[in-house]
């Protein structure tokens, strides 16, 4: 599969929207930190229309509570860069997009810390047909470099999931 796409292109989107096409699974997001760049990266795959259910943009804290169903409670007390906050995240855009795969990154981009959180830690969920998972990534640069390594992070691990994965829903 070729791409113009330069976003696309950088990650490993196309062996992503292939391994899902032949899974016949589906896929949608829950970005915060990332503000919708794992959605657009995957969409500049020629034919990911058909495994990209959509994605949801939860810059906001609330929003992740009321556009993708993260527990208040847990935001309230882990915040919104959490393991939790994550792991909620993903399945929150799983069921609410109705996606075979649910995927979703939180964290702290910079230029500053938040609540304590050093720059450049990640959290990315991942839930799935009888699979979720949660990993820390800390990643070091600019707000550009840690959102986008953040978002090859995100394809290469769905990718190794899915490969992983029974074909049989």
């Amino acid at each position: 599969m070729t791409t113009a796409d330069p976003l696309a292109g950088e990650t490993a989107a196309a062996e992503l929207v292939t391994a899902l096409r032949d899974s016949g699974h589906t896929v949608a997001t829950a970005e915060s930190l990332t503000a919708g760049l794992v959605a657009a990266t995957i969409a500049g795959v020629p034919g990911a229309s058909a495994v990209l259910r959509g994605g949801l943009v939860v810059y906001a804290t609330d929003l992740k509570h009321h556009l993708a169903g993260v527990d208040e409670q847990v935001l309230a007390g882990e915040g919104p860069v959490a393991a939790s906050t994550a792991e909620q995240l993903a399945v929150g855009a799983r069921t609410r997009c109705v996606a075979d795969w649910g995927l979703a990154l939180t964290g702290v981009a910079g230029p500053d810390p938040q609540n304590g959180i050093e720059v450049g830690t990640v959290y990315l969920g991942l839930a799935g047909p009888g699979h979720t998972e949660v990993m820390r990534l800390k990643l070091t640069g600019d707000r550009w470099n840690i959102r986008f390594t953040a978002t090859r992070a995100a394809v290469q691990e769905l990718l190794r999931c899915v490969r992983g994965h029974s074909p049989t829903r």
